[in-house]
């Protein structure tokens, strides 16, 4: 008989500290299939203005390191879309936790080359603001993810408390140009090492960062975020449109029904590069 991804006692734990582990849900097969579309995405494989073919002679590792993150790859890529956001395994903790209805408003491809930064002490709710504090992200490790090449940190219980003020942070070697949260007590924090297949499902509340990658090796992550479908998601709105009926649509339901099919989706959402430039070993 199969076993259940997640059973009562980790949705209780979940709740309580905010995040959840479960240990190779996306099978090796899967990670592959993943990895090799990561691959076809730098090379400029599928037909997009944003992303350049690369030369036949550009070797692989050439072709990752070009990148440290590329938003909303669903929107180009079938496997991206069927194989990570809407992975069955996932689907169902995502039921377990947030549904039984359940939509995806985004996607997120961390390339992670080493020498590249992590980013600083932050909560996903700060971006994408939902109305039910639903927002859970589902982070799938195509690499092992270690201390030593930027894995997860996380304050367990965190989330549990308020969205926290930013500023600009004052460590560009460690940490990307995004800003950081403030105002918390951070020596309770725990690195979340994962195996390769692993996947961390977590809190839009919760404070989470990342350190550079100091090894030699890739950290490739899809995090994918999702809430629940019931409520509507004030996020990107139009220019006029009255808070009371702004809601995002351009989603991917992966669990349950959409209460809302009846206002139809939209295809607003373009992949977008985020790229930084490698620290030399001095600047470590």
């Amino acid at each position: 008989m199969m076993t259940t991804p997640i059973t009562d006692a980790e949705v209780a734990a979940y709740h309580e500290q905010g995040f959840h582990i479960a240990p190779g849900l996306v099978s090796p097969a899967e990670v592959e299939a993943l990895r090799a579309d990561t691959l076809h995405i730098c090379r400029g494989g599928y037909p997009h203005p944003k992303l350049e073919t690369m030369p036949a002679d550009t070797t692989d590792d050439e072709a990752l390191r070009s990148f440290l993150c590329i938003h909303f790859p669903h929107k180009i890529s079938q496997i991206m879309e069927e194989t990570g956001v809407c992975h069955a395994g996932i689907s169902h903790v995502l039921s377990r936790i947030i549904g039984p209805d359940v939509k995806c408003m985004q996607s997120m491809l961390f390339i992670k080359p080493p020498g590249f930064q992590g980013q600083a002490w932050h909560q996903d709710e700060i971006y994408i603001p939902t109305r039910d504090q639903s927002l859970t992200g589902a982070w799938i490790a195509l690499d092992d993810a270690t201390v030593e090449n930027g894995c997860l940190y996380v304050l367990p219980g965190s989330h549990k408390g308020v969205l926290y003020d930013q500023r600009p942070h004052e460590h560009p070697d460690e940490f990307d140009f995004a800003a950081e949260s403030f105002g918390f007590e951070d020596s309770a924090e725990i690195p979340v090492e994962v195996k390769t297949g692993d996947v961390v499902f977590f809190n839009g509340y919760l404070l989470h960062r990342s350190r550079k990658n100091r090894s030699d090796v890739f950290r490739r992550v899809l995090v994918n975020h999702y809430m629940n479908a019931w409520s509507r998601l004030p996020w990107q709105t139009a220019e006029g449109e009255p808070a009371a009926q702004a809601d995002y649509r351009d989603i991917v339901m992966v669990a349950g029904e959409d209460p809302y099919a009846w206002r139809g989706t939209e295809d607003r959402a373009d992949i977008s590069l985020r790229q930084c430039q490698a620290l030399t070993q001095q600047d470590a």
